[in-house]
């Protein structure tokens, strides 16, 4: 039996894994689901929560509760849970753990290899921080491949051999936006060009609108939502619902009870209908950035909408209708949604995974890198006057990879014994508006008396398949060689800081739920479970009312299971009037 390998799409909303079974790419369920929440929490009974349980918790406690972790990756500052510090590497391989211990669990085997995919856009620090998630994980990552190109590789998978198709991928999922520009041809799938946007997505689409209902609130009541970590997060989850509901209905309704105290500590709600089309309205602008990277892609590739075969859409936001009429308006075509675009990711992710198996799939994939790569320069002009902080590409966006390409550059002055490598990801013009991907020093450097005591040296830059840099610089004179996988700003961590994470996992096991604690409670209903959680902890409380106060919790536990909602609205009144008394 070949071993096998899973691949994994590691999202900002939702994590979704797959592997080829019976030369198929099929979906592996996580907790009995196809989307595993990406989230991450520590319960008030210092249990570990990844999924559905932690995105429940994030309602009522933020502060113990980790999501949308994806847009922090690469970043060097920790996060905080529980009172407790995390690097988002460590957080992102909560998520990856509990993946991998579910297909072993589906398949009785041991499973050590990955395919995790990313964004296109996402530039080489971020994409190292992924692999390094998936390390602590207990993962051997085999690839990082870009989702868009995932995407691709599913809809090209069994498509007849002689077919040869331009296909435009527009990614929108929950965090992150990218668009790429795919020529699929005899099993190739060769991406032409990408653009995109690491800060755009379903996220930001649910806090314009809870921006929208807290300005609405405040002017009503003179209460900031956005300063109560509680009530903010309710708010989100709550717009995040309207959202998803506005995708099939013209109105919905946000309502939300007990969401914050007014004057003497009166009970304050939020009731509000919502449109689509003022919804539509608040996300319009977010919308035509996702144009102009179709735009700029295009460009890139040298083709015209008419000259695109297909476009396939990926991620969940691409389900609000807006963004369906703006791409189809854009490219005078409807959008291809055959593969669930929640799904189309993973399964993409499966077939890389099953290509590095050798696995029987007659697919070879070529991908690019979203951003120019070079290093900073200087010029002196004949005056002798230095200008600085210029950029210099060695590698141009869109270049095929793996690649590498080598320049040739000259000390500033004679004498010069040392060089600042500065090495940046990037379109612009002046280096330091680029990423600064890492720096080091290149020393002990000997000037030729025969180039005016001026030292040339040649700067190598090498991508790998996962779009990961390494960068070399040689002495012309006496063949020096400075190789550096870039000390970058946010260091890359050791055999020994991976090891020292995956202990710092270790000391947390995922918490075992009863059907009861399972059940996905309404945001309101679970607000007022933390509320009374607060009044049971009151060291006076009459013995009598807090007995009765638990019953009623548990009652209110057993409708919901049953779907009495109903009785479940009953009982949460009887709950209210109990607290109330106690309060």
């Amino acid at each position: 039996m070949k071993e096998k390998i899973v691949g994994i799409d590691l999202g900002t909303t939702n994590s979704v894994v797959a592997l080829i079974q019976d030369g198929v790419p099929k979906l592996t369920p996580v907790k009995g689901k196809h989307l595993l929440p990406s989230v991450v929490g520590i319960s008030l009974n210092n249990e570990l929560l990844v999924g559905a349980a932690a995105r429940n918790q994030w309602v009522v406690a933020p502060e113990r509760t980790i999501r949308s972790i994806k847009r922090k990756m690469g970043s060097p500052e920790p996060v905080t849970m529980a009172g407790k510090t995390y690097s988002p590497q460590e957080i992102s391989a909560f998520i990856l753990r509990a993946i991998k211990e579910a297909v072993e669990y589906e398949l009785g085997t041991p499973v050590e290899k990955a395919v995790i995919t990313v964004p296109a856009y996402f530039n080489e620090v971020q994409r190292e921080a992924t692999m390094e998630a998936g390390r602590i994980a207990g993962f051997t990552v085999e690839r990082i491949i870009n989702e868009p190109t995932a995407a691709a590789l599913v809809y090209g998978y069994g498509a007849k051999e002689a077919q040869h198709l331009q296909i435009m991928v527009y990614d929108l999922g929950g965090g992150t936006f990218d668009v790429s520009i795919i020529e699929l041809h005899e099993g190739i799938v060769d991406v032409v060009a990408t653009a995109g946007d690491n800060l755009l997505g379903g996220d930001d689409f649910d806090e314009l609108l809870a921006n929208m209902l807290a300005d609405e609130f405040a002017k009503e009541y003179e209460i900031d939502l956005r300063t109560d970590h509680q009530a903010w997060a309710r708010l989100l989850r709550a717009a995040e619902d309207a959202k998803i509901e506005l995708s099939d209905v013209q109105y919905t309704e946000v309502k939300l009870e007990y969401l914050t105290k007014g004057e003497k500590g009166r009970p304050l709600h939020l009731t509000r209908e919502v449109r689509r089309e003022e919804f539509e309205d608040l996300i319009e602008g977010l919308l035509d950035r996702t144009i102009d990277a179709i735009d700029k892609a295009l460009k890139d590739a040298k083709l015209e909408a008419e000259d695109i075969d297909r476009v396939l859409f990926v991620g969940g936001s691409t389900r609000i209708p807006a963004v369906w009429n703006l791409v189809r308006e854009r490219m005078g075509q409807d959008p291809h949604t055959e593969i669930n675009p929640d799904e189309a990711v993973a399964l993409g992710a499966a077939v890389q995974a099953g290509i590095i198996a050798k696995e029987d799939i007659d697919a070879i994939l070529v991908d690019v890198t979203p951003l120019s790569l070079g290093i900073e320069v200087a010029n002196v002009s004949i005056t002798g006057q230095v200008t600085g902080d210029i950029f210099e590409p060695l590698i141009h966006r869109n270049t095929t990879i793996p690649v590498h390409k080598s320049k040739e550059f000259q000390t500033l002055y004679p004498g010069q014994e040392a060089i600042h490598i500065k090495v940046y990801q990037g379109e612009h013009n002046t280096a330091s508006q680029n990423t600064l991907l890492g720096d080091f020093m290149v020393e002990g450097l000997k000037p030729n008396p025969q180039w005016h005591g001026l030292t040339k040296v040649t700067v190598n830059f090498q991508i790998d398949v996962n779009g990961i840099l390494e960068v070399t610089v040689t002495e012309r004179g006496t063949r020096t060689r400075v190789q550096q996988r870039l000390k970058a700003d946010r260091q890359r961590m050791s055999p020994e800081q991976i090891a020292a994470s995956q202990e710092k996992l270790a000391e947390w096991s995922e918490a075992e739920f009863s059907e009861l604690e399972a059940v996905e409670l309404d945001p309101g209903v679970m607000a007022l479970f933390d509320r009374a959680r607060k009044v049971l902890e009151q060291p006076n409380l009459d013995a009598d009312l807090a007995e009765d106060i638990s019953t009623v919790i548990e009652d209110i536990r057993q409708a919901e299971v049953t779907g009495d909602k109903e009785k479940a609205g009953e009982l949460c009144d009887e709950l209210i009037d109990l607290l109330m008394e106690a309060e």
